[in-house]
């Protein structure tokens, strides 16, 4: 089930995505999140049915095409963790959620999430990919990410409001 937008089907796992920003039709994410200073901030990303069983992994960069991958999941539904940096892949609400704990003002930049769909033969195609721009605040946000098994609703909340990610 789903609606049509011009001459393309929107999955109905896309609705209701909070201030989600479309990359592609494939993967969506927030457009940008904030973090405290010495905090945790969390990245929730939602891709279409096709991609449940890919590797999924996020990465930093200017570029989609160029970006550093900083942790990735191995296909499975349990956390890979790569430093102060965690993702754990949500294949049945179809969204893989990252975490970074612990932020410094260097954490600041622009990222990527992206599913690992070309092979290294395969140079004509290119990975879905959402880019993200991650904030580090020293005013006092308070974040909540998503416990395993619970919710897929991550969000980080500033005195002025509340964002979806």
């Amino acid at each position: 089930a789903g609606i049509k937008e011009g001459t393309k089907k929107v999955p109905s796992a896309f609705l209701g995505c909070g201030l989600c920003l479309p990359g592609s039709l494939s993967l969506m994410g927030p457009s940008s999140v904030t973090g405290t200073l010495g905090g945790s901030l969390c990245v929730q990303c939602r891709y279409e049915e096709v991609y449940q069983r890919y590797n999924k992994y996020w990465c930093r960069g200017q570029y989609d095409t160029t970006c550093e991958k900083i942790v990735e999941t191995k296909g499975e539904e349990k956390e890979e963790r790569s430093g102060r940096v965690s993702i754990r892949d949500h294949t049945d609400h179809l969204t893989f959620i990252v975490t970074m704990e612990n932020l410094t003002a260097d954490d600041a930049g622009s990222y990527w999430c992206r599913i690992q769909t070309v092979w290294f033969l395969d140079v004509w195609s290119r990975d879905p990919s959402f880019h993200v721009n991650v904030f580090v605040s020293t005013a006092r946000v308070s974040s909540s990410c998503p416990a395993a098994g619970t919710s897929t609703v991550c969000f980080n909340s500033v005195s002025t409001g509340l964002l979806l990610v």
